[in-house]
């Protein structure tokens, strides 16, 4: 074992009063009955809007799913999903197949932001099943990235979370997998993948092959996939680098090298000693690569940012090759810590993080699903103050927040009750019910 690296990340902390992260929408939040003087309670239907985006995919299909992704990622709407489930989806999957571009790249959004709040249930595979032709025909008959990545990204999603075993796991990465390494036919030329839709892809593989014992792959493909991840080691995009030496370092991590170099050498004897050889060549081949970019100098025009996070990651990569020693990182979810400590859970967080983004903390914090996955389960926050986000203060609190605006609208109604029933004709002006 090689010398044991004291270097720990410590992710940004992330709060749960982080106003990117965590601002509830008035329009977005589910329905609750919401004190305001003494007994008084004032029933808020904050789900208005989200049923009026569901009507609208009708039409205006664009800014309705914004809308939708929007809701969904900022917070849990477990009863819209009771009650328009199906209706939502099947628009959604509507929108896949006959949409726009910036269309199918919401839809595809809003269908994996939806397997997120349905869970771990055992009626999600309808999502699966719904899903999983027309993401491949919509895969086949478009080549923008934009539509690609977020395809890739929603088929990751759906088969982790909807999928029914290895088997639709396997279809689903090998669906990935035709984008980056298509089987052509002769005279036939395919159409180069761009850096995102390769970065995605192979972000989305290493997700989903974290859902796996091993990929019942033969030697041969095995020895496909690692250097063609190999290879992307070289390429000049850094997001392209990261993504595929986090896809080696599970792979590493799973064991799944060694077993191919053993099958290889268990093999005929000619075969199996050219397949050996050629298995402790890549191995070499990786472990030099990994060097070179773990201690890379920046350019001329270099993305600083991008530059420490690739050397990050590859100094951690080489601390696990050498010394077997797991990257650790921790992270503040509102007042609760949250460490992972193999390539597993940080392939796992990376593809989610990025997934939800600004919705993660909201999410890891009320998402059973997520508590699930990661084995995490927060303290439970007591009173109503400690459960609001800053943006929920600011939404019920402030003197303009719809809260005070509907307090108002209630108190207007009382009076105008009470005057109604002293014989005072009721003003309109002095009485607005339209404050809202």
């Amino acid at each position: 074992m090689g010398k044991r690296s004291n270097r720990k990340k410590n992710a940004s902390m992330l709060e749960s009063d982080d106003d990117d992260s965590s601002v509830s929408s008035s329009s977005t939040v589910r329905s609750d009955l919401i004190s305001v003087t003494g007994n008084e309670e004032v029933e808020i239907e904050k789900d208005n809007l989200l049923d009026q985006a569901l009507d609208a995919l009708y039409e205006k299909r664009e800014r309705a799913l914004a809308s939708i992704v929007e809701a969904f990622n900022t917070n849990l709407q477990h009863e819209f999903v009771e009650k328009k489930f199906a209706t939502l989806l099947h628009q959604c999957v509507s929108c896949i197949k006959k949409g726009s571009s910036k269309e199918i790249a919401l839809a595809s959004h809003a269908i994996g932001l939806l397997a997120l709040t349905v869970g771990f249930k055992d009626n999600t595979h309808e999502i699966f099943e719904e899903l999983i032709a027309p993401i491949s025909q919509s895969l086949k008959s478009g080549s923008d990235s934009l539509r690609r990545v977020a395809l890739v990204e929603c088929l990751a999603i759906v088969t982790f979370i909807c999928g029914n075993g290895p088997e639709e796991t396997e279809q689903s990465m090998l669906i990935m997998w035709q984008l980056v390494r298509p089987k052509l036919g002769p005279n036939v030329v395919g159409v180069k993948p761009s850096s995102p839709v390769i970065t995605a892809v192979a972000s989305a593989w290493a997700f989903l092959l974290t859902s796996m014992d091993g990929w019942t792959l033969n030697p041969k493909d095995w020895q496909e996939c690692i250097s063609y991840f190999s290879s992307l080691l070289d390429k000049e995009d850094r997001t392209v680098r990261i993504a595929a030496g986090e896809a080696l370092a599970l792979i590493f991590e799973m064991g799944c090298l060694e077993k191919f170099a053993a099958e290889a050498f268990e093999s005929s004897a000619q075969d199996g000693n050219k397949s050996y050889a050629h298995v402790q060549g890549l191995k070499r081949k990786i472990l030099d690569q990994v060097k070179d970019l773990a201690a890379e100098a920046g350019g001329k025009g270099s993305a600083k940012k991008d530059l420490n996070s690739q050397r990050n990651l590859f100094r951690d990569i080489l601390d696990y090759l050498e010394g077997g020693d797991s990257p650790e990182v921790s992270m503040k979810i509102g007042g609760d810590s949250f460490q992972t400590s193999t390539w597993h859970q940080l392939v796992q967080l990376n593809f989610l993080k990025h997934f939800l983004g600004g919705g993660f903390v909201k999410h890891m914090q009320d998402n059973e699903c997520l508590h699930e996955v990661f084995g995490f389960a927060p303290k439970k926050k007591q009173g109503a103050d400690a459960q609001m986000s800053s943006g929920d203060k600011r939404m019920f609190r402030s003197p303009n927040s719809f809260l005070n605006k509907a307090r108002t609208q209630y108190m207007n109604k009382q009076r105008m009750l009470s005057e109604v029933r002293a014989g005072i004709p009721f003003s309109p002006i002095l009485h607005d019910d339209n404050s809202i």
